[in-house]
């Protein structure tokens, strides 16, 4: 992973990409322009992990460019699938951050890969700021979480 410099350009992005994400389209943009300054921007190689399965959750992830798979792993001794693929726009990591809860994928770049990050620290300051963003993420995160357990 590689930490990379924003450009104005980048923000504007960001800030485009935010109103379309689930969790950040309620927001005004005076509530998104207190966010971006806590939002980076890495580059990873293709290949590379983003997290693994199990490890403990400390950022939530918006992909900029590039796209990523998803793989979990049932069992010890198995092999992990790939359940999805996200490109440019979609966002992940944000289970683990509301909940506590350990990875329950593994995140691997497929191609080079940019990705904004939000620090799990910095996004406890956003929730605590923002309290009806944070009720918003508390909803979707569930939503997904119940959508998740009956994939299974």
């Amino acid at each position: 992973m590689q930490k990379m410099t924003m450009t104005d350009q980048h923000y504007r992005d960001l800030a485009r990409i935010l109103r379309k994400v689930e969790f950040f389209a309620p927001m005004t943009m005076g509530e998104l322009e207190r966010i971006l300054p806590y939002i980076m921007l890495c580059r990873f190689k293709d290949g590379e992990a983003v997290f693994k399965q199990g490890e403990e959750g400390d950022a939530f992830y918006i992909l900029e460019s590039g796209k990523v798979g998803v793989h979990v792993k049932k069992g010890f001794f198995s092999f992990s699938k790939k359940v999805a693929e996200l490109k440019a726009g979609d966002f992940f990591g944000e289970m683990a951050l509301l909940s506590k809860d350990k990875r329950n994928a593994t995140i691997r770049c497929e191609g080079e890969t940019q990705l904004f990050i939000l620090l799990s620290i910095d996004f406890q300051t956003v929730l605590a700021t923002n309290p009806s963003f944070a009720e918003d993420m508390r909803k979707i995160a569930e939503r997904r979480r119940f959508e998740s357990s009956h994939d299974k």
